[in-house]
Order: structure tokens, then sequence, then C-alpha cells
């Protein structure tokens, strides 16, 4: 009914109360009579009937006219839902997190691991409409957080992940076949691990290639992203007289992690630094954009303020006519 909504269409079971009110007025009209009796009505043939002869019924109009726009306006219409197609990106992806011991080398501030935390939490504060996984690994892997759209429980997960949770080493083959085992049951379209690692495959019984094979024939791209400075770095080391840092060797499986990429239908980056790396998640956030529809409705809007004013106005014009224009006389 007029394009609305109503808040409370309980309300217009009181129209049902005009059907007798009608009813009444016909009978009444029909069994009416004059005030004034005639023995003959011949003197008053060919005389014109005037408008005020119609014009008797239109108080009654008016009246039902006001009491419908009430009873509509107690029912409360609302605009209806106006609601809008929109394209928005969306994409499954998990973030394949390396926390080995030597992710914590200073040669980004305040180390690898906090600073890759700082920018993977950034990246999924960005995508609000994907769906978005971690996985950890070192010695073994586990999964920290399945694949959600609950930003705050993802980033609050990433948040309490420190080095030492597992068992120290580099699992490459073994985080990256964790991820595609969180992702190869998705109904997705697109599907993306992102892995994050500074060393050298020397842990768990999956090989980097076979879990890159297997990510593969699941249709799952992978980016994979080392981390270090050239050279050296500076490693905080325990000794006797506290914490010092020492140089150590930076050293990356590049050529594994370009031939995983490569053989994924991915792209391999380097992250020296905490711009490098932050230039590194926003350049994967522009490649991978796959778009959904999405549906956005507007809010209601009251318009019951209308329709109680028209029938407010026509109970006034109402009363107006009846002791004026259409008055009887006693």
């Amino acid at each position: 009914m007029f394009g609305f909504e109503f808040a409370n269409p309980e309300y217009f079971w009181l129209l049902v109360l005009l059907v007798p009110m009608i009813l009444w007025y016909v009978l009444r009209e029909k069994k009416s009579y004059a005030d004034l009796q005639f023995s003959s009505l011949r003197a008053f043939k060919g005389m014109r009937h005037t408008g005020k002869i119609w014009m008797r019924h239109l108080l009654f109009v008016l009246q039902v006219l006001a009491i419908f726009f009430l009873v509509v306006a107690l029912a409360r219409p609302q605009s209806s839902n106006n609601w809008q197609t929109y394209t928005s990106e969306g994409i499954d992806i998990v973030l394949a997190l390396d926390i080995s011991g030597s992710m914590l080398a200073r040669d980004f501030t305040p180390d690898r691991l906090e600073a890759a935390k700082e920018v993977a939490t950034k990246f999924i504060l960005e995508r609000p409409q994907d769906k978005i996984g971690l996985v950890i690994f070192a010695g073994e892997s586990f999964t920290q957080c399945p694949l959600t759209t609950d930003q705050a429980v993802l980033v609050n997960l990433m948040r309490e992940v420190q080095s030492g949770m597992i068992e120290d080493g580099t699992a490459i083959g073994l985080g990256l076949a964790n991820a595609v085992n969180r992702l190869k049951d998705s109904p997705a379209k697109s599907k993306v691990v992102i892995l994050l690692t500074d060393g050298v495959n020397n842990r768990g019984a999956i090989a980097p290639l076979t879990a890159a094979e297997l990510a593969k024939a699941y249709g799952i791209r992978v980016y994979t992203i080392g981390v270090g400075t050239y050279g050296e770095a500076p490693y905080p080391v325990q000794t006797p007289f506290g914490v010092e840092l020492r140089n150590v060797p930076v050293e990356i499986d590049e050529e594994v992690l370009q031939q995983i990429a490569h053989l994924t239908d991915g792209k391999y980056f380097r992250a020296t630094d905490n711009n490098k790396l932050k230039q590194i998640y926003q350049e994967i956030d522009q490649l991978e954009k796959s778009k959904i529809e999405v549906k956005h409705f507007s809010k209601k809007e009251e318009q019951y303020f209308i329709f109680g004013l028209v029938g407010l106005f026509l109970l006034i014009t109402q009363a107006l006519l009846r002791y004026t224009l259409l008055r009887k006389i006693p």
C-alpha cells in the first residue's frame, strides 16, 4: 500500500468499523423524509437541482476519509527498504607467518616478527569484506585462527603470536600445507596464501615444493615474502652479561620461495625493512581484488506525519463546512 511498509499494520483492522458506518448512513438516507410535506410536487416541476443536493453527502465522505488517513497514520507507514546493489571486494586469504627464533632479528623495528604482525594487522583491517585466517609455523605448524570475517577476533589472535610458542625451526612446507588445508574446501572463486618467512626450510615432513603442488591443485595462489636485510642482521643473544646484539648471516631460500610463487601463479617479494614490507602488502592488496555483489539498504524513514496531517485537515474542513456552508436549518 502506497509503496510503504507499516510498523503497526494491526491498526488497519480499525478500518472494518467503516463498513457498518457506511451501511448505517446509506440506510438512514433511504428512510429520510422532508420536514415539510406537500400534497403535490407539481409546482416544483421544471426547477433545476443545484450542487448542494449532492454536497450534503460531502460531510460524511470527509469524515470517512479523515478516519481512513488517521488509521493509516496509526499504522506508522515507513519508506520501504531501498535496496542498492553495489560491487565490493572479497576473497579468502590465509596468512602463513614464520615465528621461528630468527624472526627476532633487529634489522626491522622493533624486530621482524613484530613488524610483520603490525603490517599484517593493517592489511586485515583494510579488507573488511574478506575471510582471512592465520597459520603460524616454526619447527611445526598450527592454525591460530580459521577463516573468519570477524576482524576483532583475528587481530587479537594476531597480537598473541610470539616466537617460542611452538618448537623452533623453519618448516616452510608444513606451514604452507596447513594453509592450503584451510583453503581447499573454500567455495570462494579466489583463494590466496601469503607466506612470510626469513629462513630456509629445515624441518617438517612436507617439502615446500610438494606443498606448492597441493596449492596449485586446489587453485590457490601463493604470494611468498622473504623477510630480512642483505648480508648480516643484528640478532639478540643471551649472554652472562645480559642480552647482546650480534650480527648473524641472513639466509633466505629465495630460490624455493620464487618457485612456490611461480608454480601457483603468485609472486615473490623481498622485504628488507619496514617500509618495503608495507609496500609489499599494499601491492598484494591491489593484486588480489575479486568482485562480489553486496546488497545495502537505506535507513527506514517514518511517514506517518503526513497522513496524520491530512486526516486532521479533513476533520477541520468537515467541521467548518458543517457549521457554515452546509449548515442545516433547525
